[in-house]
């Protein structure tokens, strides 16, 4: 698979059919070297457009249920940010039964504040 992290907001995005993509499920996959290297080779052109930064191949295996990520690199980074499972890709998937109820049981943190406004 290919990969890269969008510039507009980080997101890691997958190549697929020409273009980039969040979800890792419906990255292409590519059985041929020379298959991965054009599309390495043709994801250039958002390279230099300022889309993405940071594209690789990566390794990937085909299971049962699907194809899943090598490395521990990309089964991180395939899952979305590891420290709030209530953003990003973790909060779209099911939560597990032991991990449902928080060890502490506290409200959740504040807002960010907002920004003031220092008009001149």
């Amino acid at each position: 698979m290919l990969t890269a992290n969008r510039l507009l907001d980080g997101e890691v995005v997958y190549w697929q059919g020409g273009d980039w993509q969040p979800d890792f499920a419906a990255a292409e996959i590519f059985d041929e070297a020379e298959a991965a290297k054009a599309a390495l080779d043709a994801a250039q052109a958002f390279v230099r457009d300022n889309k993405v930064v940071g594209t690789y191949l990566f390794e990937v295996r085909k299971e049962a249920n699907g194809v899943a990520p090598v490395k521990e690199r990309e089964i991180i980074r395939s899952l979305g940010p590891s420290v709030r499972r209530d953003m990003g890709k973790q909060a779209l998937m099911p939560v597990p039964p032991a991990a449902a109820k928080p060890v502490h049981e506290t409200s959740p943190p504040p807002p960010y504040p907002e920004e003031p406004d220092v008009s001149i």
